[in-house]
């Protein structure tokens, strides 16, 4: 029993012993390993600051900045990471942990596909140029102003001051409508007058009154007017003009004027702008061959 607890306590005596020949002679390369770890710490944050405030200039949303600036730090780290293993001579341990990782993450990926794809259309979004919070855009059915894009989710809040919250992903895959690039909109406008009007003075008074109305409209020439159709109870045109404009709700606005302006100009003038009619017509004669119907059954009957 003496003899076995004595091999016993030798056994650990020799590997404490091996242990510590080991960490003596592995002492200068564990001391540069932490001295890289905490040369990686530091530059790590370095890098995290730097990298926010080049991407906050670029980008207006604070989440994708701190996203971007993270993983450069964590770049950096795993950077200062594998060379401290290396030092240690344990880069192959690191190895078989990336390897692990990745696994994971493939895994990880598959589940949350959506998620992670939404995440990189939003910062696609985040760095163009074109797309900015503040815009009025026009985009899978919905218009509106631009109030925030962030890494899930495009928020617009429409012109009846409802918020609607779109996925990146729609956003990125389909067509959008930016009224906001430009700074000069154009005005559309079809109305009729009736077929008795004077055409020429109809096309005059129009373009005059347009001009009048909008100080963007510099002279009568500037506006568009085309007659379109004869129509089914009036003669139709289209009239067109610019305006200097950065939303879809100063097109309204615009629109609006132009529309009572017009109508008073017609009615001042005599013009008129004539509204389907539907006329009902009964027939005597029809009413007559009834009556005298009745009355043969009646005398039959008799």
């Amino acid at each position: 029993m003496d003899t076995a607890f004595s091999e016993a306590f030798d056994g650990l005596v020799t590997k404490l012993e091996g242990w510590f020949a080991t960490i003596i002679h592995y002492l200068p390369n564990i001391a540069l390993a932490i001295l890289v770890s905490v040369a990686a710490y530091f530059v790590a944050k370095y890098v995290n600051n730097f990298t926010y405030k080049i991407i906050s200039k670029r980008v207006k949303q604070d989440s994708v900045s701190k996203m971007m600036s993270r993983i450069a730090a964590v770049v950096v780290v795993l950077i200062g990471l594998y060379i401290s293993l290396g030092i240690l001579n344990l880069s192959k341990t690191l190895t078989s942990l990336l390897a692990t990782a990745g696994v994971a993450g493939l895994a990880i990926g598959l589940a949350l596909q959506n998620t992670l794809s939404n995440t990189v259309a939003g910062i696609s979004l985040s760095f163009r140029e074109k797309i900015q919070i503040g815009n009025w855009v026009e985009t899978n059915g919905h218009s509106g102003e631009v109030m925030d894009i962030n890494l899930k989710e495009f928020v617009i809040k429409e012109a009846d001051n409802n918020i609607v919250i779109l996925p990146n992903k729609m956003i990125l895959e389909n067509p959008l409508k930016n009224y906001s690039l430009t700074t000069r909109m154009r005005v559309a406008l079809n109305c009729g007058v009736g077929y008795e009007s004077d055409l020429e003075e109809v096309k005059r008074l129009t373009k005059q009154t347009i001009a009048e109305t909008f100080d963007q409209v510099e002279s009568a020439d500037d506006v568009e007017f085309y007659y379109e159709e004869f129509g089914g109870s009036s003669i139709n045109y289209l009239c067109r003009f610019w305006i200097d404009s950065e939303s879809l709700l100063e097109k309204y606005r615009a629109k609006t004027s132009a529309i009572i302006a017009i109508k008073k100009a017609y009615d001042k003038a005599g013009i008129n702008i004539p509204f389907p009619i539907r006329t009902l017509q009964f027939d005597n004669k029809l009413s007559v061959e009834g009556e005298q119907v009745a009355k043969q059954n009646e005398f039959s009957n008799n």
